[in-house]
C-alpha cells in the first residue's frame, strides 16, 4: 500500500512563492515517475508537472519557467517549488504515483493566491 501526504499549501500574495512537499510511504518510490496535479473549483484536475525516476521533468505550459519539480529519493519526497504565483494558480494540489496502472493520490493541499 502506497500513501502520499502533501504539505506546504496556504495563502500567498500574487508574485509570491511557495513550496509543496509530498512524502511517500514504501521503498519503491525511487523507481517511479511522480506527478503533481491541481484542481481549481469547477474545473477538471490537470497535470502540472512530472519527474521521472532519472530526474527528467515535464511541465504544463502555463507553469513553465515558474514552477520546478524535484525529488529526494532518500527521503521518499517530491517537491513543487512555485514562484511568481498568479491568482489562476489557486487550486487544490495533489501528488500522484501510478503503479501497475493504479493511481495513488494524496489528500491534496490548498494553494490560494490572493491579495
Amino acid at each position: 500500500q502506497v500513501q502520499l501526504v502533501e504539505s506546504g499549501g496556504g495563502l500567498v500574495q500574487p508574485g509570491g512563492s511557495m513550496r509543496l512537499s509530498c512524502a511517500a510511504s514504501g521503498s519503491i518510490f525511487s523507481i517511479y515517475t511522480m506527478h503533481w496535479y491541481r484542481q481549481a473549483p469547477g474545473k477538471q484536475r490537470e497535470l502540472v508537472a512530472s519527474i521521472s525516476a532519472g530526474g527528467s521533468t515535464n511541465y504544463e505550459d502555463s507553469v513553465k519557467g515558474r514552477f520546478t519539480i524535484s525529488r529526494a529519493n532518500a527521503k521518499n519526497t517530491v517537491y513543487l517549488q512555485m514562484n511568481s504565483l498568479k491568482p489562476e494558480d489557486t487550486a487544490v494540489y495533489y501528488c500522484n504515483i501510478r503503479i501497475m496502472s493504479y493511481d495513488y493520490w494524496g489528500q491534496g493541499t490548498q494553494v490560494t493566491v490572493s491579495s
